[in-house]
C-alpha cells in the first residue's frame, strides 16, 4: 500500500507492506484519479539557489531530468489518445503505459532547453543547438552572480563585451579563447589539424602573394606587374629591365662591337690599298671583299640586340643576322674552295681549271645565302618574332624581350648556318696540308674551329640562361665568332703587307714547302 513520506509533496510515497490481515488486489494506475488529483497538486521545482554551488547543481540536473520525463509522458500518452479516436475505441479509464512503449518518446521529444533556444542535431545525432555562454561567478558570502556574456548561434560566436567588463570582478585576467596570438599582415592561418578551430598556425603568404588585415584565411595574389614587398603586406610595381645601352654590359658589349667594327674597316681599306699586291690578289681579291663586308655588318648586327626592344628590332635582329653570316660563312667557303681547286689546277693534264673563276665562287655565295634567305622568309610568314615581357623569370622585374615566334624555326636557322661552318671546315682541314708557304687553308681550317667552337657551346648556354642574360649571350657569340674569322684570315695577312712588305711577293707564295 502507499504511505506518503513527511516533508516532501503528495505524489511522493513509499510502497510498505500490507499489515497483517490485509491484502490489495490491484496496482494504482499511473494516470488514475487519484493519481490525476495528485499530480494537480502543484510544487515548485525551481527553487532558490543555494550558496552551495554543489546543491545548485544539483537541482539544476533534477529540473532538466523531471522536465525532459513530463514532456516524453505527456507526448506518450498524447500519441495514444490520437490512434484511439482514429479507431473509433471509447474507454473508460486508461490504460498502463510499459516501459517499452514509453522509450521511444523518450528518445524523440522536442523541447527548448532552459534558454528557451530551441535544440538542433546534425548528421550523427549530436546536439548542436544555439547555445548562450552564460559566466557564473560564485562568492563565499553572496548569491551567484549569472550573466550571459555571449551565444553560439549557428556555427557563430557572439560576445557581449559589455558583460565580459563584468568579468573583473573575479578580479583576474580574461581567459584566452585562442591558442595563439592573432596572425599579422603579412600571414595566414591554417588551421592545426585534430585541435579546435580556435587553434591554428600562422603561416608566411608564399610568393607573389600578400595579406593586409590580420587573422586572414587566405593571401591575396599581386597583380602579373606587381610584386610583395619582403613582409608580404603591399604589393609594388615591378622594375622594367632590359639590355640598355646606359648599364655596364651594354657598355661593354658596344664598345667591343665598335672596336672590332673598325678593326675591320681599317683591314677592308688596307686591302683596297694594296689590292695590286700577290698577297691580295691571291685567292679570288673579290671573295675578301665580301667577306670583309659582311664582317663589317655583322658586328653592326649586334646593336639590334642592344636597346628597348621594338617591333621593328624584333623582325631585323634575326634575320639580318643569320643572313649575313651565311654570307661570311659562304664566302669562307668559296675561297676554301677556290684554293683546293687551284692547286688541282696546277697539276699537268688536270681539267680543273675550266671551274677556276668569279662564276663559281659567286655560285656558291648565292646558293649558301639563298637558303638561308628562304628559311627566313618563311620564317616571317609563320610566325615571325615580335616584342614581349617576361614577369615570371625573375622576381620584382620585367624583362622586356623578343619573343622568336616560332622557336623551331629560330634553331632551323641556327642549324643551316652551323650546317654551312661544318662542310667549310670539313674541306679547310683535308686541304690544310696542300704545299705553300703561305697557305690559307690552314688560316680557314683555324678560323672556322673557333666559329663552330662558339656556336655549339651557344646553344646549351643560351637554354639555361633567361631573360636579358640570353641577349647577351647572342650578342657575345656574334661577335667572338665574327672576330675568329677576321682575326684568323685577315690578320696574318695584314702582317705581311704592312710589316713584312719584302715576303708579299709572288715568288714567295709560290714557295714550296718541304714535308
Amino acid at each position: 500500500m502507499e504511505q506518503a513520506r513527511k516533508g516532501e509533496p503528495v505524489c511522493c510515497y513509499d510502497c510498505v507492506p500490507c499489515p497483517e490481515g490485509t491484502i490489495s488486489t490491484q496496482e494504482e494506475d499511473i494516470i488514475s484519479v487519484k493519481g490525476r488529483r495528485r499530480c494537480t497538486q502543484k510544487s515548485p521545482l525551481k527553487t532558490k539557489v543555494e550558496r552551495n554551488w554543489l546543491l545548485y547543481r544539483h537541482n539544476y540536473h533534477v529540473y532538466a531530468l523531471i522536465n525532459t520525463l513530463a514532456h516524453a509522458l505527456n507526448a506518450a500518452y498524447s500519441s495514444i489518445s490520437k490512434r484511439r479516436r482514429k479507431e473509433g475505441e471509447e474507454r473508460l479509464g486508461t490504460q498502463r503505459l510499459q516501459p517499452w512503449q514509453f522509450h521511444p518518446f523518450l528518445k524523440k521529444n522536442d523541447f527548448c532547453n532552459l534558454s528557451h533556444v530551441k535544440l538542433y542535431l546534425d548528421q550523427n545525432g549530436d546536439v548542436t543547438a544555439d547555445l548562450n555562454i552564460v559566466s557564473l561567478i560564485v562568492q563565499s558570502r553572496e548569491d551567484p552572480v549569472r550573466k550571459q556574456v555571449g551565444s553560439f548561434e549557428r556555427q557563430r560566436l557572439i560576445i557581449n563585451p559589455d558583460a565580459l567588463s563584468q568579468l573583473r570582478l573575479l578580479n583576474k585576467s580574461l581567459p584566452r579563447s585562442k591558442c595563439v596570438e592573432n596572425c599579422h599582415p603579412g600571414f595566414f592561418k591554417q588551421a592545426r589539424k585534430g585541435e579546435p578551430v580556435c587553434c591554428y598556425d600562422c603561416i608566411p603568404c608564399p610568393e607573389g602573394t600578400i595579406s593586409t588585415q590580420e587573422n586572414t584565411e587566405k593571401c591575396t595574389k599581386c597583380p602579373d606587374d606587381q610584386y610583395p614587398t619582403e613582409s608580404r603586406v603591399q604589393c609594388i610595381p615591378k622594375k622594367i629591365t632590359f639590355l640598355s645601352y646606359e648599364e655596364h654590359l651594354g657598355i661593354i658589349l658596344v664598345s667591343i662591337a665598335l672596336l672590332l667594327f673598325l678593326s675591320t674597316g681599317s683591314i677592308l681599306i688596307i686591302f683596297i690599298k694594296y689590292l695590286e699586291t700577290p698577297i691580295v690578289k691571291a685567292n679570288n681579291r673579290d671573295l675578301s671583299y665580301i667577306l670583309l663586308v659582311s664582317l663589317l655588318l655583322c658586328f653592326l648586327s649586334s646593336f639590334f640586340f642592344i636597346g628597348r626592344p621594338r617591333k621593328a628590332t624584333c623582325l631585323l635582329r634575326q634575320t639580318v643576322f643569320s643572313i649575313v653570316f651565311s654570307i661570311a660563312v659562304s664566302s669562307v667557303l668559296a675561297k676554301t674552295i677556290t684554293v683546293v681547286l687551284a692547286f688541282l689546277a696546277s697539276k699537268p693534264g688536270n681539267k680543273v681549271r675550266r671551274w677556276l673563276g668569279k662564276s663559281l665562287a659567286n655560285s656558291i655565295i648565292l646558293s649558301g645565302s639563298a637558303g638561308q634567305i628562304f628559311i627566313c622568309a618563311l620564317w616571317l610568314a609563320i610566325s615571325p618574332p615580335f616584342p614581349d615581357s617576361d614577369l615570371n623569370s625573375q622576381p620584382g622585374v620585367i624583362i622586356l624581350q623578343c619573343n622568336e615566334g616560332s622557336v623551331t624555326m629560330f634553331y632551323v636557322v641556327l642549324g643551316y648556318m652551323c650546317f654551312l661552318a661544318v662542310i667549310c671546315f670539313t674541306v679547310a682541314f683535308l686541304a690544310r696540308n696542300l704545299p705553300g708557304a703561305f697557305n690559307e687553308a690552314k688560316l680557314i681550317t683555324f678560323s672556322m674551329l673557333v666559329f663552330c667552337s662558339v656556336w655549339v657551346s651557344f646553344v646549351p648556354t643560351y637554354l639555361s640562361t633567361k631573360g636579358k642574360s640570353m641577349v647577351i649571350v647572342q650578342v657575345f657569340s656574334i661577335l667572338a665568332s665574327s672576330a675568329g674569322l677576321l682575326g684568323c684570315i685577315f690578320f696574318p695577312k695584314c702582317f705581311i703587307i704592312i710589316l713584312r712588305p719584302d715576303l708579299n711577293t709572288k715568288e714567295y707564295l709560290m714557295i714550296k714547302v718541304e714535308k
